[in-house]
């Protein structure tokens, strides 16, 4: 048994040692024909290669960028940015597989924003572009680039690489992941070759912020207007029917709403920075969604102000605006928070752990509102049993 068990482990440790996932490294990499390139980097992120040849008499680059799609049928691209470190503004070259023919191809992009990922001439030369598919998806991208002198003269320029699921049938990219290892897929490649094997990068402490900030951002709303919210109206609801609860529902309700309006405009906050910091990166629908969040609930905030006495005129009105924005709130704050979710993208747990707390409150809510139609029916019952004397 010990000695199956010896042949076994051994059988999956030399598997594991020849699995092209596992051994694929620089040196292990060959190219057809009598192409060859002195330098070489194993990208941080992504599990990306690139091969590099730089003539300084003529300021050409040579390269081969190879990465797996992050999706079967899916794309990769490598870029320069010729006057910034992230994807806005970069001249790239996306390389993916017709989903008809199989065959490799390459697209150029002059990515004005990340909102405007349409086909065009870069703002530099390139030529000798073609792709190909090696073993196990993996896509290859062979380039030669003209790098503009003032580039040149610097001796290094800002690469940008990706990996996405797939493109769509009019030619179109479809979206990247916007997770750790895809915010940090930038840095500075030097043309000498002489940091080969080191990389030099220039996105990693931006990235891992501007994840921490995402996180941030999505803590705070989900704790305010999809959670912290609806708890408040379930107050305001139900803890009324109880004439031994009145006043005291009336400020733990004004209480919960508060503080979920505090928690959320910390979050919409984060979020205004976070956009102020991603320039090109647009989540319309999120944003628009937040926007009209803010603006309600800050009404709903002046509704504690403008509250008139039960018995005014003007109270019947009243209820129409503060209900009104108090459902608005519910149902935009809970599908906002799973457009958040499906942004960030974290692990499931997450989700599903918000899928139960909105269930758990969700059945919570019809257990209450059987309770208060029974109160409230023999209330009913009880008034109409015993009229009130003349």
């Amino acid at each position: 048994m010990v000695s199956y068990l010896r042949v076994s482990l051994s059988f999956i440790f030399s598997a594991l040692l020849i699995s092209p996932a596992v051994s694929q490294s620089c040196s292990s990499q060959t190219f057809s024909g009598d192409k060859s390139y002195p330098h070489c980097l194993a990208l941080p992120n992504l599990k990306a290669f690139l091969h590099y040849s730089y003539d300084a008499a003529n300021t050409t680059l040579a390269v081969v960028f190879s990465a797996p799609p992050s999706k079967p049928g899916g794309w990769i691209a490598w870029a320069i940015n010729p006057k910034a470190t992230g994807m806005a503004g970069s001249q790239a070259l996306v390389a993916s597989k017709d989903s008809k023919t199989g065959v490799a191809s390459v697209t150029t992009l002059n990515i004005i924003s990340y909102s405007s990922l349409v086909p065009g001439k870069l703002s530099f030369e390139v030529w000798d572009v073609k792709a190909e598919e090696e073993a196990a998806g993996t896509l290859r991208i062979f380039a030669k680039v003209k790098v503009p002198a003032d580039l040149a003269a610097n001796g290094k320029v800002n690469q940008v690489w990706q990996v996405g699921p797939g493109v769509s049938p009019n030619g179109r990219i479809q979206p990247h992941d916007f997770n750790t290892p895809n915010l940090n897929a930038v840095g500075s490649l030097d043309l000498s070759g002489a940091t080969t094997g080191v990389f030099a990068s220039g996105g990693g402490g931006a990235g891992n912020s501007r994840i921490h900030k995402r996180n941030i951002h999505g803590i705070l709303n989900a704790v305010s207007w999809g959670i912290l919210f609806p708890i408040g109206a379930m107050i305001a609801r139900y803890m009324r029917i109880f004439e031994s609860a009145d006043p005291a529902w009336f400020y733990v309700h004004v209480s919960c709403q508060f503080s979920a309006y505090v928690i959320g405009v910390a979050g919409w906050a984060t979020g205004l920075k976070l956009g102020s910091e991603s320039k090109g990166i647009q989540f319309s629908s999120h944003r628009n969604i937040g926007i009209a969040l803010f603006a309600i609930a800050t009404l709903q905030m002046f509704a504690m102000l403008l509250r008139p006495r039960k018995d005014h005129k003007l109270r019947f009105f009243w209820n129409i605006y503060h209900h009104g924005g108090g459902y608005s709130i519910l149902i935009l704050g809970i599908i906002n928070v799973f457009k958040g979710l499906s942004i960030l993208n974290p692990e499931h747990t997450y989700k599903t752990a918000y899928i139960a707390v909105i269930a758990t409150l969700g059945g919570i809510t019809l257990l209450l509102e059987a309770v208060t139609w029974v109160i409230v029916l023999k209330r009913k019952s009880a008034n109409s049993n015993h009229p009130p004397k003349p």
